[in-house]
């Protein structure tokens, strides 16, 4: 039998019998049970391998910065052992296991007896029926951004950014596979190609409605494409291309790209519906949790958003970066802007950095990131007046100002809905909001949104709570 490794999220482990094994380092594992069951009674103790990648291996669903590609372990693990390993199960770890090949291929090998694939089963639970049937490019792949996981965190219910229907199975019956026939001959026009109307054109497109998508830029994808080009992130860009994939095979479903819409181009449209997916921007005021009030001196020519660094933009140095957000965006631009060649200095009102990924369970390596890269980290800190040449930072606890220099300051705090065109028109037409248009919020909740909009189209909604509850 080949060596066997069990898969916990991202760990990686080896079964062993009682001859023993030398592992780095060595962490013994109860064995029986499963093992028993699996293995023989002989293979009774567990123990951590690590191999010349262990670093980012055995630690990557807790990684946002340095990922591994692609999900084989056949060229990755150095054994040695003075007994005898009684099999391997190919972990996984990475976020597209099975996906590529290089595990199936492992299987051929003789390298691994068993795939265990978590995350990647969330954001797709049908992949070995994909990959028997020669499917592969219709399997969503994880973008390993542990939004799965921060439900367990908030107690709140499951999200997924590549499948939107988790969690939905029981409580509103949608199936990650299919989805209702149309209820109506109704053609949909979607403004703005983002994660959401991206989702909304191939979910009402595999309903049978005539979809017609109109994108501003020059690539689809909205902020998917321009986050994924920051460090860490490539993986995001999974979510455009799995659907871009989709509406390639749908011939109900059009898009255009370079095309600015405005009120009268979509009256002479004339769809019987209208869907609005024009995300939201960031706030150049710095209003945002810390601040229910503009930030004294935003107007500065200094002043910049993350809108900008995503488009391009190569500010002057000294840069300060103010993350009133919380979650990933501060840190990674940052890093980016590091990366540059410039001098960073990253400001957060919290106690850390990038706080919420306790939730995704990040926080500690991004912020080890950070110091890493000499970013100096102020944390506990508020910008109180953004001036010519710098800032004014207040210490939260003891109210000290203390002047830093900067020539640029990106305020990460909060992000607008871009809904202006839906205002202009929701008393005129059948006009929807959708995804960061609607709510600014994470990726999945912009897919989810988008989803949720082509599901209930012409569907009777239940009134009060519209999904069912345990009793």
């Amino acid at each position: 039998m080949n060596p066997v490794c069990l898969n916990g999220r991202g760990q990686f482990h080896v079964i062993i019998d009682d001859q023993g094994y030398t592992s780095r380092p060595a962490k013994p594992l109860q064995g029986g049970g499963l093992f028993d069951t699996l293995f023989g009674p002989n293979a009774t103790t567990a123990w951590d391998i690590t191999g010349e990648n262990a670093g980012t291996v055995a630690d990557f669903s807790f990684q946002q910065f340095e990922y591994l590609e692609g999900g084989s372990v056949a060229d990755t693990f150095t054994f040695s052992s003075s007994g005898t390993i009684t099999g391997y199960i190919s972990g996984g770890g990475g976020t597209n296991t099975l996906v590529g090949s290089d595990q199936v291929d492992e299987f051929q090998l003789k390298v691994v007896d068993l795939v265990g694939a978590a995350r990647p089963s969330i954001a797709d639970p049908f992949i070995p029926q994909k990959i028997r049937e020669g499917r592969d490019d219709e399997i969503r792949e994880c973008i390993g951004c542990n939004i799965c996981y921060t439900g367990d965190q908030t107690g709140t219910p499951i999200r997924c950014t590549q499948n939107p229907a988790i969690g939905e199975e029981w409580r509103k019956g949608w199936h990650p596979e299919h989805i209702p026939p149309k209820g109506s001959d109704s053609s949909v026009l979607i403004v703005g190609g983002g994660p959401s109307g991206l989702e909304a054109a191939v979910a009402l497109g595999r309903r049978g409605y005539s979809v017609t998508l109109a994108e501003a830029r020059r690539k689809l994808g909205g902020r998917v494409t321009l986050e994924s080009e920051l460090p860490g992130l490539r993986q995001w860009d999974r979510v455009r291309d799995w659907r871009l994939n989709q509406i390639s095979k749908l011939s109900n479903v059009d898009y255009y790209l370079e095309s600015v819409v405005d009120r009268e181009q979509i009256l002479e449209f004339e769809a019987d519906r209208v869907v609005v997916a024009t995300g939201a921007k960031w706030r150049r005021d710095g209003t945002g949790r810390s601040h229910e009030q503009e930030i004294q001196g935003w107007r500065a020519p200094s002043v910049m958003t993350p809108d900008e660094i995503l488009g391009g933009v190569v500010p002057d140095g000294p840069v300060v970066v103010y993350d009133d957000d919380h979650y990933y965006i501060g840190g990674v631009i940052a890093e980016k802007l590091r990366g540059d060649g410039l001098e960073v200095t990253l400001i957060t009102p919290a106690n850390e950095v990038s706080t919420w990924t306790h939730h995704t369970v990040e926080q500690e390596r991004i912020q080890t990131r950070i110091l890493s890269l000499g970013i100096d980290l102020i944390t506990g800190t508020s910008l109180s007046e953004i001036q010519s040449g710098g800032v004014i930072a207040e210490c939260n606890y003891t109210g000290r100002t203390k002047e830093i220099p900067a020539a640029t300051v990106v305020l990460a705090t909060s992000r607008e809905p871009q809904d202006d065109l839906y205002y202009s028109l929701r008393d005129d037409i059948d006009i929807e909001r959708i995804g960061d248009c609607l709510a600014p919020g994470t990726i999945a909740t912009a897919v989810y949104s988008g989803h949720r909009y082509a599901r209930e189209m012409d569907v009777v909604v239940p009134e009060g709570v519209p999904f069912l509850r345990e009793r």
